[in-house]
Formats: structure tokens, sequence, C-alpha cells
């Protein structure tokens, strides 16, 4: 297998990782499983550690996304604080995909190490603060050396990107985005509770942010409190209003709308901020927990409103298609733009939604 399907997994062994370590596998590339821990990065690559609670030996999603290389496991040692050795992770590879948070720490790094590789980066962070700083450091640089860097490649962030801009359509403008995240439940990893407090330390404690007028504004009250009319089966739910997410980075980073929000089921939003909510547990063959999820996004310009509505299940799971699709589109030159670029800019987010049907059921009301 060429060195053009060997792509670097940047936390390969971390709960999103080893899903992209599987995808990767799935769709015919070679994963080079990166990360600091070698012992976790062994256990990974030869199907020794279970994928969450209740999956474990041939069942678990690393006994098939690593036991069975055909050719030994590319397992390479390396950390965000040591350039030299991230620079030979990437060595021979021909994008990478970072999985390790908090992003805030890593993504510049793995980036300046993929802008000297001369190769693709593809991240999933969700944090705001990291995605921002992505777009004004790297802007130019990446568009002058003809790069490729898409940030936010995930659930949160790319996914919400695609949606409005597919079902923005042909506008070239629009007045508002707002998309409605209907999560059965939320059981966060590690990482995503160290992303959170990452970003609440950068932002002040007790501040959050939402966009409006065109721009970022930190607010210190509460969220609002308001129902969603979210489709059958879900129907109308009490949401958190304005819990900002990675869409108010990406979605205005190309798109002309001056108001994006997001809104999050309250007993999602519970779990999440509850220190007692445990990790998510496997379920199925997959390493897939049991939560499902429900994206309603409505764009409005005018008295005009087009809708877009995602049903899938468990968020962490699905990020792994959406960034391995993006990497084979990078990779195979199906891309609409250099530099730094969101999914909705970098790809054609009708034509990249339909090939996400096996995981995701996606229909588009323009």
């Amino acid at each position: 297998m060429g060195s053009e399907r060997a792509v670097a997994v940047f936390g390969a062994y971390g709960h999103t990782g080893r899903f992209v370590v599987a995808e990767l596998r799935a769709r015919g590339f070679r994963p080079v499983l990166v990360g600091r821990d070698p012992d976790k990065l062994k256990a990974l690559a030869y199907g020794t550690e279970a994928h969450g609670t209740g999956v474990s030996g041939a069942h678990g999603v690393e006994d098939r996304a690593a036991g069975a290389y055909g050719t030994a496991p590319d397992i390479r040692t390396a950390s965000a604080d040591d350039p030299a050795s991230v620079d030979r992770a990437l060595t021979g590879a021909a994008a990478v995909i970072n999985c390790a948070g908090p992003f805030a720490t890593t993504a510049a790094p793995v980036i300046e190490a993929a802008l000297r590789a001369g190769i693709p980066y593809l991240d999933v962070a969700a944090e705001i603060e990291a995605n921002l700083d992505t777009f004004a450091h790297y802007a130019e640089r990446a568009r002058e050396a003809q790069a490729l860097i898409v940030p936010a490649m995930a659930f949160f962030g790319g996914f919400g990107d695609l949606l409005a801009t597919a079902a923005m359509g042909d506008w070239a403008t629009a007045d508002e985005v707002h998309i409605a995240y209907g999560l059965s439940s939320w059981h966060p990893t590690a990482g995503t509770r160290t992303a959170g407090a990452v970003s609440r330390e950068r932002r002040g404690a007790g501040r959050r942010i939402r966009y409006t007028a065109g721009r970022l504004e930190h607010r210190d009250d509460a969220p609002p409190t308001l129902e969603w009319p979210f489709p059958e089966p879900l129907g109308p739910r009490t949401v958190i209003g304005e819990f900002t997410m990675a869409d108010v980075v990406t979605v205005p980073s190309h798109l002309a709308v001056p108001e994006v929000r997001t809104y999050m089921t309250a007993e999602a939003a519970r779990d999440l901020s509850s220190p007692d909510t445990p990790a998510p547990a496997a379920v199925d063959e997959r390493g897939r927990s049991d939560q499902t999820f429900l994206v309603d996004v409505v764009v409005r310009s005018g008295g005009a409103e087009r809708r877009a509505v995602a049903r899938g299940q468990d968020i962490y799971a699905v990020t792994a298609p959406l960034v391995v699709e993006a990497a084979e589109r990078v990779l195979t030159g199906r891309t609409r733009a250099v530099g730094v670029a969101s999914a909705g800019r970098m790809f054609d987010a009708p034509d990249f939604l339909r090939a996400l049907s096996p995981h995701i059921g996606v229909e588009l009301f323009t």
C-alpha cells in the first residue's frame, strides 16, 4: 500500500481517535498511529484494549481497527511539545488528522509540522477559541503555501457548517442560521471535559460567547431557556439557547450571515455540566454508545426559510466518517478552496452529506 494512503492520526488512542483509525482502515487507508504513550499505541494497534465499557476482545473497535493490518502496525511516538518528534511521526504520511485535544495546545504544533511536511491537516476540534486561532494564525501562510487546513471537521463545527451551507443553497446571503442539537443524552469523554475547561479558562469564568450582528460577543449573563420545535419523532423540546458551539466560527467564516445561533436540548446540557455523568459506554460491536441525535438547521432570509435535518447515533462515532470523508476528498482533489477553510467552504456540501448516508440520515428542505 503506497504512502498516498498513509494517514497519520495524532491522538490515535483517544476515544474519537480510535473511531477514526477504524474508519480509515474500513476505507482502505493505512493509519499511522501517533501519540505520546507507546503502551497505549501498542494496545490499540494489536487489539488488546476495549473501546468503552462492555466491548472487549474480538468485538472491540480496536480489534477491527488495528489488529489485522496485514503488515506490522505503524506506531510512532510523538508529543506536541517536541516538534522533532511530530516531524518524524508525519514522515511518509499523505495527510494528518489531529484527534488530540485540547486543541489549544496541539493544533498549532501539528499544523506547523504539516506545513513543514507539505501535507494537508485536518482536525476534530470543537473548541471555539482553538478554531479561531487556526483561522487567525494560519489563513495567510496556508494560502501562500497552497496548503489545505480543515479545522473543526467534526460533529460540532464541520457538520453544522455542511448542513447550513447545503440548506442555504443558492442564496448569496441570509439573515439567520439556527442550529438546534437534539441529543438524547451527552456522556462526555475526558477529552471533552478537558477541552471545555481550557475554553472556559481562556474566555474567563462564567463568560459565554454568541455570534450576533456579524461578530462574536462575550456575555456574562445566563443563556436563555426556550422551546425548539424539533421534527418528529423528537418533537418540541426545552433547549438552552445560545449554547454556543464551534459552528459560530465555521459558518460565518464563509457564509454571509450576521446571526448564527446554536441550541442544545436541556437534558444533554445538564449531562455535560454534571461532574457525575460517566463517560460514553459502548453498546454495539462498533463501539458506539446508545446516544442518538437529531440536528435541525434553519436558515432564514427575509420571509423565506430553508431547512436541513440530520439523524444518527453517537456524536463521537460519527465524527470518524465526517473527517475521513474529508481526508478522502482532500487527497483526491475534490476541494473548492486552499488555505484554511471550514467544511462548507472546502467541499461540495450537498454531495458530501449524501456520501454520509450509511452513517447519518439527512433531509434537505430548500
